[in-house]
């Protein structure tokens, strides 16, 4: 009896696994890619990933909030019109609180020194919005919300697609086609997740430190764009095989490593660079892991990502996170909820005198 309940379990076993298949993907959108063929190419997704709406084989995804003129606003006192840093954060309809608590802390739009009382810049803040996602189950209507929250901070890019996690890289995508329109002379962009905190003086500083290191190298060269992007860099990453995990992409999509990318939550790159991210965005497939895109896009256009060790993906220390100290070399830092941020934005006030 016991040697045939093993064989019925050895056969139910077998029957299982070879029935079992990989959750399938939700099927919602795929811009026409370059060719697999050519090895000169960036890395990039074998086939189509999603089943987008494409006209003309262009992003079609109209703006429900629009801030068309937030970088030519004039500063009383200055008179500066394009922003020196425009932080671009991936946010949701429903996440009022981090908005809110980024706007009161790093995110503040204005005119900032940098750290250490050294010159900074004009920053402006924008939060990436798509629709609340109706396929997760029933929401409460927030549009009414939502349109006060704008009408009184005037920093809200709203599209015409559903914000879910294998949409984030159209927010990119459209980022860059709004910047090309509306504030094409911005010197920098930070584009990031509304969990992080960002030191955005510490930030300025070394912004102003790689303008003046491309001032004298292009005495030399005669090389008028700065080719920046930086963050925390990931090399030789493989995709996830893994078919129950967030970030899975099976074989058939993908093949071999992912280029180096930056991840966790922020990067920065400068605005000349997100033009020709914008451009050779047409020419590279669209990939479902935002970060990894645009370390493709980076790819085909021969550039790589410059890591810098103040991009603090996986945090602090736990025996440094509530030190102010600590932060002292510090630019991000992932994840703060809004509580957190806004004790942390009150601890680091007057950094260098506590250290």
């Amino acid at each position: 009896m016991m040697t045939g309940h093993l064989v019925i379990y050895i056969m139910v076993t077998i029957f299982v696994t070879i029935s079992y298949a990989p959750p399938k993907i939700p099927v919602h959108y795929i811009a026409s890619g370059i060719s697999a063929n050519s090895s000169a190419l960036a890395s990039h997704p074998l086939g189509p990933f999603w089943n987008l709406r494409l006209e003309d084989s262009a992003l079609e995804y109209p703006l429900l909030i629009n801030q068309p003129g937030i970088c030519q606003r004039k500063n009383d006192s200055s008179g500066v019109g394009s922003p020196t840093l425009l932080i671009a954060i991936k946010s949701q309809v429903g996440n009022f609180e981090n908005r809110q608590a980024i706007r009161e802390t790093w995110g503040r739009s204005g005119l900032l020194r940098g750290d250490f009382n050294k010159k900074g810049g004009l920053v402006q803040t924008v939060f990436l919005l798509g629709r609340q996602d109706s396929s997760t189950g029933p929401h409460p209507d927030l549009n009414n919300l939502l349109g006060l929250e704008n009408e009184k901070y005037g920093d809200i890019l709203q599209w015409d697609f559903r914000d879910t996690f294998f949409n984030l890289t159209l927010k990119d995508l459209l980022l860059w086609r709004w910047l090309q329109q509306y504030c094409p002379t911005a010197a920098f962009i930070f584009k990031g997740d509304d969990d992080v905190f960002l030191r955005t003086d510490a930030l300025l500083d070394y912004l102003q430190k790689r303008v003046e290191e491309h001032k004298l190298w292009r005495t030399y060269t005669n090389e008028t764009d700065m080719n920046l992007f930086v963050g925390d860099v990931i090399s030789n990453a493989m995709p996830n095989r893994e078919p129950s995990m967030k970030y899975y992409i099976p074989e058939s999509f993908y093949k071999g490593v992912y280029p180096p990318y930056a991840g966790g939550g922020g990067v920065v790159y400068s605005g000349s660079l997100a033009l020709r991210l914008q451009e050779v965005s047409e020419r590279v497939r669209l990939f479902p892991i935002d970060d990894v895109y645009l370390g493709m896009c980076l790819n085909r256009l021969g550039l790589s990502p410059i890591h810098h060790p103040g991009f603090l993906t996986f945090d602090l220390p736990g025996t440094d996170r509530n030190n102010p100290c600590a932060y002292k070399s510090v630019l991000l830092v992932h994840k703060r909820n809004p509580k957190e941020m806004l004790t942390l934005w009150k601890q680091l006030q007057n950094l260098p005198a506590q250290c």
